[in-house]
Formats: structure tokens, sequence, C-alpha cells
């Protein structure tokens, strides 16, 4: 069952419950050393509504393989973490460009899960984020998308910062340009 304009997801929990390094994948904890395995990058972007208007507070949630492709193997690597939106809609990730691995859906080309929570939002909303570079031809979750629409799945390369490759992924809710999401 749908849940109804009433049962919006929620409640909500206040910023402080998430960490200042709770939205970095490559180490287990804030003070951890992190993974040695793979290329480390960040992927900002904004959340929007319908006309481009940022979200405040949404809640972010990311996970993913490791480098080579694995989940659970790499003890200093995460692979999962937590982050919420500022005022403009931003939010940010630090962690390692993913393997590519093979599941029971068939090969999956390399890239993360994101969840997105917010007040407004009736239940949370799902979508992929490919790598510009990786071949996502054959990826099942690539392949059930419109062809028009798959370019929105794929992060945009930013402004490295530090040394480090960036990567630019903006998620619209709502109107044109419209993330594509999944059901679970």
């Amino acid at each position: 069952m749908l849940p109804t304009s009433q049962q919006t997801i929620g409640p909500f929990f206040p910023r402080g419950f998430i960490g200042p390094a709770d939205n970095d994948l490559t180490r287990i904890s804030a003070d951890a050393t992190p993974t040695t395995q793979g290329e480390a990058i960040i992927l900002r972007g904004t959340v929007t509504r319908v006309g481009g208007v940022p979200c405040v507070n949404a809640i972010l949630e990311m996970w993913q393989a490791d480098a080579a492709g694995r989940f659970n193997a790499d003890p200093s690597f995460l692979g999962w973490g937590r982050t919420f939106t500022d005022a403009e809609g931003h939010y940010a990730f630090r962690t390692i460009i993913p393997g590519g691995f093979t599941d029971a859906t068939g090969a999956r080309a390399p890239h993360a899960n994101i969840t997105v929570m917010g007040a407004g939002l009736m239940r949370r909303v799902l979508t992929t984020v490919f790598f510009p570079g990786s071949d996502t031809a054959q990826d099942p979750v690539m392949a059930a998308v419109p062809t028009a629409l798959r370019p929105l799945l794929v992060a945009e390369p930013a402004r490295r910062e530090k040394g480090v490759r960036c990567f630019r992924f903006d998620i619209r809710l709502r109107g044109e340009n419209e993330t594509p999401f999944f059901d679970l």
C-alpha cells in the first residue's frame, strides 16, 4: 500500500546526529585510516525540487562496492555514508571509484546507490550514479532507463580539489530533468 499525503516519511533526526565524517565512505570511523585501495574521489551535487528549488535538510545515504567490486571485503572501507543538504541543497560524499561486479541481475557497471529522504517525500527515493568512462551498456539498471534519460545517471567530472578528482551528480526530485528513481 502506498502511503498517503498524511503519511510522509519521518520523523527526521536532527543534524547533530550526523557526524562531520559520516559522509566519508573511505574509512570505517572518523578517526580510522582510510582505505588504501582504489582512487579516492569526492562526489558533490545539489538536491532540488520542481523549479530548481533547493531541498534543505534532505538526508542522503550512499552505499557502494569497494574498488574491487566487493562488499564487506576491505576492512578499511565502510562503503556506506550519510549526509544532509545545506541551505542551498548541496551535499558531498568522499568515497572511491567503485569496482564493477556481477550479481543476480547481471554484470553491474561501477556505481553507487543514493537514497534521499526529506520533508514532503511520502517515501524515500533511490537512484544510482554511474561514473564517466565506465561501460554501462550491459548494466541492467542502466538498461531499464530510457536512452534519453541515461545521461541523468552519470556523474559529471568537476574541478579537482587538493589533487582529488571530483564529480558532480545533481538530484532533481521533480520536474524537468527529473532524476530516474527506482523501486526496491
